[in-house]
C-alpha cells in the first residue's frame, strides 16, 4: 500500500516483486505499484514494466563492490509473469535464469550476483528437489549465493561449491499464522568480498499474534564462514 512506502523507504534499501501475489489486483496496478516505487526513491527487483526490465539485475553499490540482485518467482499464477509488452514479475526459466546470471557480470559489470527466489512449498522444513537443483544451475552459472523464501518457514541451508543456498528465511512479518514454525524466521546479515560470500550469521525473528516480529531471546541461529565444512548454530546476532 502507498501508505507503507516511507517506512519501507527508511528501513530498506530494495524489495523483490516476483511472488505470487504481486499481481493479485491486476498489470494495471502492478505499473502503478512500479511508479510509486520510484517517485518513492525505493528501488526494486524481480518485476518491470515488461519483459526485459524485470529480468533486468538490481545493481548496488557497497564499499566498491556491485552487487547484483536477481529475482524470480516459481510458484503458481504465472499469469503474473511480465511480457515482452507488459508490467509483471520474473519467471524462472531454467535457460532466462543463466542468462541473467551471465549478463549481470558481462554486461552490467557486477562483482556478485546473488539470485532471491519465491519457491517451495508451504510449511516444509526442507527444500524439495527443484529447488536444489535450481540452485545449484544458478551457482554453476555464477552465483554467489541463493536466498529463498515462500514456504512460510525457515528450510535447511547447504553450501555447494563453497557457496550457501538459503532455501527459505521463513517469515518476518505475517499476521495470519497456522503454526509455531511460521512464526519464527530469520533475518541473514552477509559479510562479502570480491570473491563472494565470506561469511553470514543471522538473527531469529520471533512473530507475535499481531504479526510483528522481534528478536528472540537466547536463540542461536544459522552462521557459517568460508572454509567451513557445514552450516553451524551461533548464538543469535543482537
Amino acid at each position: 500500500h502507498p501508505r507503507s512506502l516511507p517506512v519501507l523507504k527508511r528501513h530498506f534499501d530494495a524489495v523483490a516483486l516476483a511472488n505470487n501475489h504481486s499481481g493479485d489486483y491486476g498489470r494495471e496496478a502492478f505499473a502503478e505499484m512500479l511508479g510509486l516505487l520510484k517517485a518513492a526513491g525505493l528501488a526494486q527487483f524481480g518485476g518491470g514494466h515488461n519483459l526485459a526490465e524485470a529480468h533486468t539485475p538490481l545493481i548496488l553499490e557497497r564499499k566498491g563492490l556491485r552487487i547484483a540482485l536477481l529475482g524470480y518467482n516459481e510458484f503458481m499464477p504465472r499469469s503474473f509473469e511480465a511480457d515482452h509488452n507488459a508490467p509483471g514479475s520474473a519467471w524462472s526459466e531454467d535457460e532466462q535464469v543463466v542468462a541473467d546470471i551471465k549478463a549481470a557480470r558481462s554486461v552490467h559489470k557486477a562483482d556478485l550476483v546473488i539470485p532471491v527466489m519465491h519457491w517451495g512449498w508451504e510449511n516444509e522444513l526442507t527444500a524439495n528437489a527443484r529447488q536444489r537443483q535450481l540452485a545449484r544451475t544458478m551457482i554453476d552459472a555464477g552465483a554467489d549465493a541463493v536466498i529463498g523464501g515462500h514456504p512460510h518457514v525457515t528450510q535447511d541451508i547447504e553450501h555447494y561449491k563453497g557457496k550457501p543456498v538459503v532455501y527459505s528465511v521463513g517469515n518476518f512479518v505475517m499476521k495470519e499464522t497456522d503454526n509455531a514454525n511460521q512464526r519464527l524466521g530469520w533475518v541473514l546479515r552477509l559479510q562479502l568480498d570480491k570473491t563472494g560470500v565470506v561469511a553470514f550469521d543471522s538473527v531469529v525473528a520471533q512473530i507475535d499474534m499481531d504479526g510483528l516480529p522481534s528478536p528472540k531471546p537466547a536463540a542461536t541461529s544459522p552462521c557459517w564462514r568460508r572454509g567451513q565444512a557445514d552450516v553451524g548454530q551461533c548464538p543469535s546476532v543482537p
